[in-house]
Protein backbone atom coordinates (compact mmCIF):
# COMPACT_ATOMS: atom_id res chain seq x y z
CA UNK A 1 0.00 0.00 0.00
CA UNK A 2 1.28 3.65 -1.35
CA UNK A 3 1.76 6.62 1.23
CA UNK A 4 -1.47 8.28 -0.22
CA UNK A 5 -3.56 5.01 0.23
CA UNK A 6 -2.01 4.90 3.81
CA UNK A 7 -3.05 8.39 4.07
CA UNK A 8 -7.08 7.95 3.26
CA UNK A 9 -7.40 5.22 4.83
CA UNK A 10 -6.11 6.94 7.80
CA UNK A 11 -8.12 9.63 7.40
CA UNK A 12 -11.46 7.61 6.96
CA UNK A 13 -10.77 5.74 9.91
CA UNK A 14 -10.55 8.31 11.75
CA UNK A 15 -12.97 11.20 9.87
CA UNK A 16 -15.10 11.54 13.63
CA UNK A 17 -12.03 12.81 15.04
CA UNK A 18 -12.06 15.54 12.59
CA UNK A 19 -15.59 16.25 13.09
CA UNK A 20 -15.78 16.86 16.37
CA UNK A 21 -13.20 19.32 16.32
CA UNK A 22 -14.62 21.23 13.46
CA UNK A 23 -17.69 20.99 15.24
CA UNK A 24 -16.47 22.81 18.53
CA UNK A 25 -14.15 25.35 17.02
CA UNK A 26 -16.73 26.35 14.30
CA UNK A 27 -19.99 28.33 14.03
CA UNK A 28 -21.39 27.21 11.20
CA UNK A 29 -21.66 24.19 8.04
CA UNK A 30 -19.52 26.29 5.78
CA UNK A 31 -16.37 27.01 8.21
CA UNK A 32 -16.77 23.66 9.10
CA UNK A 33 -16.01 22.12 6.50
CA UNK A 34 -13.78 24.69 5.59
CA UNK A 35 -11.78 24.31 8.85
CA UNK A 36 -12.19 19.98 8.09
CA UNK A 37 -10.15 20.52 4.72
CA UNK A 38 -7.67 22.82 5.92
CA UNK A 39 -6.76 19.71 9.10
CA UNK A 40 -6.96 17.33 5.82
CA UNK A 41 -4.30 19.34 4.04
CA UNK A 42 -2.20 20.00 7.32
CA UNK A 43 -2.37 15.81 8.13
CA UNK A 44 -1.13 15.17 4.42
CA UNK A 45 1.78 17.62 4.97
CA UNK A 46 3.03 15.83 8.44
CA UNK A 47 2.07 12.73 7.13
CA UNK A 48 5.33 11.39 5.94
CA UNK A 49 7.00 12.65 9.27
CA UNK A 50 4.53 10.72 11.58
CA UNK A 51 7.12 8.00 13.41
CA UNK A 52 4.64 6.29 15.29
CA UNK A 53 5.80 6.78 18.68
CA UNK A 54 2.51 7.31 19.58
CA UNK A 55 -0.69 6.58 18.41
CA UNK A 56 -2.04 7.80 15.02
CA UNK A 57 -5.05 9.24 16.96
CA UNK A 58 -2.98 11.38 19.58
CA UNK A 59 -1.34 12.79 16.75
CA UNK A 60 -4.19 13.24 14.73
CA UNK A 61 -5.70 15.59 17.30
CA UNK A 62 -2.49 17.30 17.92
CA UNK A 63 -2.57 18.24 14.15
CA UNK A 64 -6.76 19.16 14.37
CA UNK A 65 -6.32 20.86 17.87
CA UNK A 66 -3.52 23.13 16.45
CA UNK A 67 -4.69 24.30 13.32
CA UNK A 68 -8.40 24.55 14.55
CA UNK A 69 -7.05 27.09 16.96
CA UNK A 70 -4.49 28.77 14.07
CA UNK A 71 -8.01 28.83 12.31
CA UNK A 72 -9.58 30.50 15.06
CA UNK A 73 -7.02 33.36 15.38
CA UNK A 74 -6.98 33.69 11.40
CA UNK A 75 -10.97 34.64 11.96
CA UNK A 76 -10.11 36.65 15.31
CA UNK A 77 -7.58 38.65 13.31
CA UNK A 78 -10.32 39.38 10.39
CA UNK A 79 -12.69 41.13 13.28
CA UNK A 80 -15.44 39.14 11.87
CA UNK A 81 -17.71 36.78 13.88
CA UNK A 82 -20.47 34.52 11.99
CA UNK A 83 -23.56 33.91 14.15
CA UNK A 84 -24.24 29.92 14.87
CA UNK A 85 -26.22 28.73 12.21
CA UNK A 86 -26.69 25.11 13.52
CA UNK A 87 -25.42 23.78 16.64
CA UNK A 88 -24.57 20.87 15.87
CA UNK A 89 -23.20 19.31 12.14
CA UNK A 90 -23.59 15.30 12.11
CA UNK A 91 -26.39 15.15 14.70
CA UNK A 92 -26.55 11.89 16.82
CA UNK A 93 -28.84 9.37 15.53
CA UNK A 94 -30.67 9.18 19.11
CA UNK A 95 -34.46 7.89 19.30
CA UNK A 96 -34.11 9.52 22.59
CA UNK A 97 -34.97 13.30 22.19
CA UNK A 98 -33.95 14.35 25.55
CA UNK A 99 -30.80 12.67 25.44
CA UNK A 100 -30.59 14.26 21.77
CA UNK A 101 -31.33 18.06 23.60
CA UNK A 102 -28.96 17.09 26.22
CA UNK A 103 -26.18 16.44 24.11
CA UNK A 104 -26.95 20.12 22.10
CA UNK A 105 -27.12 21.78 25.27
CA UNK A 106 -23.93 20.46 26.29
CA UNK A 107 -22.45 20.99 22.49
CA UNK A 108 -23.15 24.83 22.39
CA UNK A 109 -21.96 25.51 26.19
CA UNK A 110 -19.00 24.09 25.00
CA UNK A 111 -18.62 26.44 22.48
CA UNK A 112 -18.49 28.99 24.75
CA UNK A 113 -15.42 27.58 26.33
CA UNK A 114 -12.22 29.09 25.17
CA UNK A 115 -9.97 28.20 23.11
CA UNK A 116 -7.90 25.43 25.40
CA UNK A 117 -10.75 24.32 27.45
CA UNK A 118 -12.88 23.43 24.45
CA UNK A 119 -9.87 21.35 23.17
CA UNK A 120 -9.01 19.20 26.32
CA UNK A 121 -12.87 18.29 26.93
CA UNK A 122 -13.21 17.08 23.82
CA UNK A 123 -10.22 15.07 24.27
CA UNK A 124 -11.48 14.12 27.33
CA UNK A 125 -15.17 13.39 25.94
CA UNK A 126 -13.53 11.16 23.07
CA UNK A 127 -12.61 9.23 25.95
CA UNK A 128 -8.84 9.99 26.51
CA UNK A 129 -6.74 9.89 29.19
CA UNK A 130 -5.16 12.58 31.37
CA UNK A 131 -1.52 11.10 30.58
CA UNK A 132 -3.20 11.17 26.76
CA UNK A 133 -4.41 15.07 27.06
CA UNK A 134 -1.21 15.94 28.11
CA UNK A 135 0.71 14.27 25.81
CA UNK A 136 -1.70 16.00 22.94
CA UNK A 137 -1.66 19.36 24.66
CA UNK A 138 1.82 19.93 25.96
CA UNK A 139 0.27 20.09 29.80
CA UNK A 140 1.33 18.16 32.44
CA UNK A 141 -0.96 15.52 34.05
CA UNK A 142 -1.86 17.53 36.60
CA UNK A 143 -2.61 20.18 35.09
CA UNK A 144 -5.19 18.46 32.79
CA UNK A 145 -6.52 16.95 35.68
CA UNK A 146 -7.10 20.93 37.13
CA UNK A 147 -7.88 22.15 34.02
CA UNK A 148 -10.70 19.43 33.86
CA UNK A 149 -12.44 19.68 37.03
CA UNK A 150 -12.83 23.85 36.48
CA UNK A 151 -14.65 23.17 32.68
CA UNK A 152 -16.61 20.54 33.93
CA UNK A 153 -17.88 23.17 36.64
CA UNK A 154 -17.96 26.21 34.46
CA UNK A 155 -19.63 23.79 32.47
CA UNK A 156 -22.14 22.67 35.20
CA UNK A 157 -22.67 26.56 36.29
CA UNK A 158 -23.42 26.94 32.58
CA UNK A 159 -26.31 24.79 32.07
CA UNK A 160 -27.67 25.23 35.38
Amino acid sequence: MNSKEKFIKVIKENAGLIYKVTKVYTNSREDEQDLYQEIVYQLWKSFGSFRSESKISTWMYRIALNTAIAHLNKEKRKGSYIPIDELLLNKPDLNDTLKEEQVEILYSQIKKLDTIEKGIILLYLEGKSYDEIAGITGFSTTNVGTRLGRIKQKLITQIN
